[in-house]
Formats: structure tokens, sequence, C-alpha cells
């Protein structure tokens, strides 16, 4: 049971588009992620069962790939079918690089901290 004024932490269900580094650094702080790209069983699913996965996984799935799981979100929303939380990313605010992934790490630590965790939600740089 979660006391006043705590919350639990999402897990986090990292997209393709994200090295599995970036995994591995929260991982190490404590938080439950998966990457795709490190998941051959992952890796192989279309958008829908991904999105499927981490609805019943309890996942909240980091993406750059708004047009396609907002309007997944949005769908399920409309049915009351069970949805993971969305929380989508930018490319020009957080560049995909193996050799920096601190800024992504980072903004992600402290979307983490924050008290809620809507169902859709953009990071934002800390």
């Amino acid at each position: 049971m979660i006391g006043p004024g705590r919350h639990e932490t999402p897990r986090l269900l990292l997209d393709e588009m994200f090295s599995p580094v970036i995994a591995e650094a929260l991982a190490g702080r404590g938080i439950e992620v998966t990457a795709v790209a490190a998941t051959a069983e992952l890796r192989a699913m279309s958008d829908v069962d991904l999105f499927e996965w981490a609805a019943a996984g309890g996942y909240h799935l980091v993406t750059e790939n708004v047009k396609d799981f907002a309007r997944l979100l949005s769908a399920a929303q409309g049915t009351g079918k069970k949805a993971p939380g969305v929380l989508f990313t930018n490319s020009r605010c957080f560049p995909r690089s193996r050799r920096n992934p601190g800024p992504l790490i980072a903004a992600l630590d402290a979307w983490l901290g924050a008290p809620a965790h809507p169902s859709e939600d953009w990071l934002q740089p800390t």
C-alpha cells in the first residue's frame, strides 16, 4: 500500500528507437524498465501488439511514434479498452545518441519522480 504523499513508480517500456543503454542506466537506478531493442520478442511485434503488451504489463510506453500510439491510445480510451500510459518524446529535444543518453535519462528520472503520471504525456528536458 502506498502511504499519503507517495506514489508508485511506473514501469517503463522503451520503444525500439531507444538504445538499451538507456534501459540499463535506469535499471541501475532501481527503475523497472524494458527496452524493445534488447528484447527479440518485442522487436518482432507490430505497434498494435506492442501497445497491448504494454497495457497488459502495466507499462508506460516511451516513444517518439506520436502518429501511431496517439491513435491507439485514443481508440482504447474511447472504447474503455485497457491501455498503457504513453510518454511521448521528441528527437530534437532528446537526440538518439548512444554517446550521450544523459539528457533523456535525466528527463525520464525527473518524470518518474513527479507525483502524477498521466496516461498521455510529453517528456520535457530538465
